[in-house]
């Protein structure tokens, strides 16, 4: 994947999608390229308009699905404001915390 995503990159912006500008980003994230990715990605991509590719690619992704999550997360809570009670303590307890944690730095915001 990230070998596809260095030729959108080399392709969309001004240089060409070739194996050399396609290590190059891949090498400024840290990443070692493989040659034969480079090479498999270049010849399935080669001469094709990359705008009509992501077209294509953002049809099958919608057929797939997704966003089930909060279908899924709001079925399995219960009716009331039972669910809410827990999480405004979460909340409080979690600011608690993050302000000790800036106590034990030694500065504040306005000091």
């Amino acid at each position: 994947m990230r070998h596809v995503c260095a030729y959108l990159l080399a392709a969309m912006g001004s240089n060409a999608a070739n194996a050399a500008n396609m290590k190059a980003i891949l090498a400024s994230v840290g990443v070692e390229a493989d040659d034969k990715q480079l090479e498999i990605v270049i010849q399935k991509f080669g001469g094709k308009n990359i705008d009509k590719v992501i077209a294509e690619g953002s049809a099958y992704l919608a057929a797939m699905g997704g966003g089930g999550g909060a279908v899924a997360a709001s079925s399995g809570a219960p009716a009331g404001g039972a669910a809410d009670a827990p999480k405004a303590e979460e909340k409080k307890e979690e600011k608690v915390e993050s302000e000790e944690s800036d106590d034990d730095m030694g500065f504040g915001l306005f000091d």
